[in-house]
């Protein structure tokens, strides 16, 4: 039986972040990329919304491929801006 955070009960993807991710040392850069930008989509909001939008981020961020991010041009912030499956910040996307 794993020992849990209290705030990790409230559902079954907060558990499994809790259990599997939350308190372990990451050191790879694509993961830790990953974890930069949803950590910054965060702010002001709950950590179980975005870990609900974690997949619909993948895809929208090219899987965060930061060699492809680094080359988003306008066009591309529109279209972030318009997809329904993120957090739609147009200064949380653009940073």
């Amino acid at each position: 039986m794993v020992k849990r955070c209290n705030w990790a009960d409230s559902n079954d993807l907060m558990k499994e972040y809790h259990d599997k991710e939350w308190g372990t040392p990451q050191h790879d850069d694509k993961m830790l990329y990953e974890l930069l930008i949803l950590e910054g989509m965060q702010a002001g909001l709950s950590w179980n919304t975005v870990l609900q939008k974690r997949d619909n981020f993948r895809k929208a961020f090219d899987n965060f491929d930061y060699n492809k991010i680094v080359r988003y041009k306008e066009n591309k912030i529109e279209n972030l801006m318009q997809n329904k499956g993120i957090i739609r910040n147009r200064l949380k996307i653009q940073s």
